[in-house]
């Protein structure tokens, strides 16, 4: 990855932000079913509690998503919107989950692989018709070319600048698309004060990066939302934004002052890809 070309693609994504307004989350609304999917008993209550900071009801209505739609969710890990997604999806649409690629030699990819397939086999009715596919380095068939009318991808960018294939990723997810399909990023949204580090290993993004990156791509924004947005976060922290929740890197080390803080600041990008 190369740190030049894409700021300046940076400038001209700033500009582009400034001209287009800022569409809420909040002025979406939200599906009656979908409302119910994420009040579901069924749901991990690990998962019910990070709600209030995550706002998966809103943010999943700002995407667009409907219950016909074909959609991939970008590095599923543990389930947080695998458990929102696949009952939701189950009856009209289709879902796919992109996890980790198999037979590496990454011991922690195989070990939320194993969980992730635990997960589904431990409730066919619900997860059932989910199909996963793989995506990493060197493995980019997320869904066939043109199907998906949604991808979905929670604070993961950070991960594939760190890992070299960010612009790999975004080819992928424009592949995958159809023509006018949506791809919807939330990810930790670094200190516009500072140079973006291409590697992200703080595990911040400038949003004007995060633009730039889409738009090489080919994406068009459509619109960005402050739903998940924190001002309390400084982005200067010791362990980067794990040090923050849910993570808490430093353990009990000042864990009263960074709870207050809450989870990181993060932005809410949604881009299409064009018609033509």
């Amino acid at each position: 990855m190369r740190l030049r070309p894409l700021l300046r693609l940076a400038v001209l994504a700033g500009a582009t932000v400034l001209s287009l307004p800022t569409l809420g989350a909040e002025e979406a609304k939200p599906d009656p079913v979908l409302s119910q999917m994420v009040a579901s008993p069924a749901r991990s209550p690990q998962f019910q509690a990070r709600d209030a900071a995550r706002h998966p009801l809103q943010e999943l209505a700002f995407f667009g998503l409907a219950p016909n739609q074909t959609v991939v969710e970008i590095s599923p890990s543990g389930g947080y919107w695998t458990e929102i997604l696949a009952p939701y999806l189950h009856d009209r649409g289709t879902y796919y989950a992109a996890a980790n690629p198999r037979g590496t030699d990454s011991a922690y990819a195989n070990r939320e692989n194993a969980a992730f397939d635990a997960k589904l086999a431990a409730d066919p009715a619900r997860y059932g018709k989910v199909k996963v596919t793989e995506f990493g380095r060197g493995h980019f068939d997320i869904a066939p070319a043109g199907s998906a009318d949604l991808i979905v991808t929670f604070r993961n960018l950070h991960n594939w600048m760190g890992g070299g294939y960010a612009d790999e990723a975004m080819a992928a997810f424009y592949r995958a698309l159809k023509p006018g399909g949506i791809l919807g990023i939330e990810d930790h949204r670094g200190s516009d004060a500072q140079p973006q580090d291409p590697k992200a290993t703080s595990g911040y993004v400038r949003q004007d990066y995060a633009i730039a990156l889409a738009k090489k791509a080919g994406f068009e924004l459509v619109g960005s939302s402050e739903i998940n947005a924190n001002p309390k976060d400084s982005k200067d922290w010791p362990e980067g934004v794990w040090t923050l929740p849910p993570t808490l890197a430093l353990k009990d080390k000042d864990r009263d002052r960074y709870l207050a803080v809450g989870e990181a600041d993060n932005f809410v990008l949604k881009f299409r890809k064009p018609l033509q």
